[in-house]
């Protein structure tokens, strides 16, 4: 584990077989942490090609003044790329979601899932938090948590990622990018932040995309920032595991929450 110097903003990078602990620990004091080379190489080449056509054909769609005007968005990656689940599902990041997320439900869901493709001449994206979706907050409780995985590796000069460490109990944006740090990290590492953690895409100054796919994991009686009911085609949905078919929201939340008649064992993605 390396978290760097004191004297400045800073994130702690580990290793899956870090403590698990200490990577929970880090998160929830700093907001953010980066655990490194959690998938393969040639998961996230099988992904990337996946996603390009779409990228390349419909990937302006999102284009706005947050957004950026030279940054590709796929909402629901799922809907894309097959693949893509061995990055939603990853057993280390499910992990922490469950560490973090089922103090407070009986199971959490996809929140959204975004592949994003940073492109040449990108300026850095405002600060922001993503749980404003929802309209309060209560003190010891996550909305949700995020979960960043490079397709390409992360640098300082192609967008990297901003956190501001410590920021999720601070309730205003910060002024500028100079109080953050830069999620610098190899292709198939990971930025895991919550909710409330401030931060931003950062600008491209290279030649080449920066890439990406963020999912958030929302608390199972939230409503989910992204319908995956409808972005996800029901026949492709049922080609997934249980546990991405579960994340998607076919299951009812305890017993009584989103209930279908015709379910009595709470899973329902198989009746028609």
């Amino acid at each position: 584990m390396n978290s760097g110097s004191e004297s400045s903003p800073t994130l702690c990078y580990f290793s899956e077989s870090d403590s698990f602990e200490d990577q929970l620990t880090a998160l929830k004091r700093d907001s953010a942490i980066v655990v490194t080379n959690l998938v393969s190489d040639q998961t996230v080449d099988t992904v990337r090609a996946e996603l390009q056509p779409f990228f390349d054909r419909i990937g302006g769609q999102f284009e706005d003044d947050f957004n950026g005007y030279n940054t590709r968005r796929l909402a629901s990656t799922l809907a894309y790329s097959m693949r893509a689940a061995a990055l939603i599902e990853q057993p280390h990041t499910l992990k922490l979601m469950d560490a973090l997320l089922l103090p407070h439900c009986t199971h959490y869901q996809i929140g959204s899932s975004t592949g994003i493709e940073i492109m040449p001449g990108e300026k850095a994206q405002v600060l922001h938090q993503d749980d404003i979706i929802y309209p309060i907050r209560v003190p010891g409780i996550e909305w949700q948590a995020s979960v960043m995985f490079a397709l390409t590796d992360f640098t300082i000069e192609n967008g990297a990622t901003h956190v501001v460490p410590k920021s999720h109990t601070e309730d205003h944006q910060p002024s500028d990018h100079d109080a953050t740090v830069q999620a610098v990290m190899s292709r198939g590492s990971a930025l895991v932040y919550l909710g409330a953690a401030w931060h931003g895409g950062g600008a491209n100054q290279t030649s080449d995309p920066r890439t990406g796919i963020i999912t958030t994991y929302s608390l199972g009686w939230l409503r989910q920032e992204v319908n995956q009911y409808l972005t996800i085609p029901r026949d492709r949905a049922a080609q997934f595991s249980r546990t991405i078919q579960n994340l998607l929201g076919y299951q009812c939340h305890s017993r009584y929450l989103g209930r279908f008649p015709e379910d009595p064992d709470g899973f329902w993605l198989d009746k028609h």
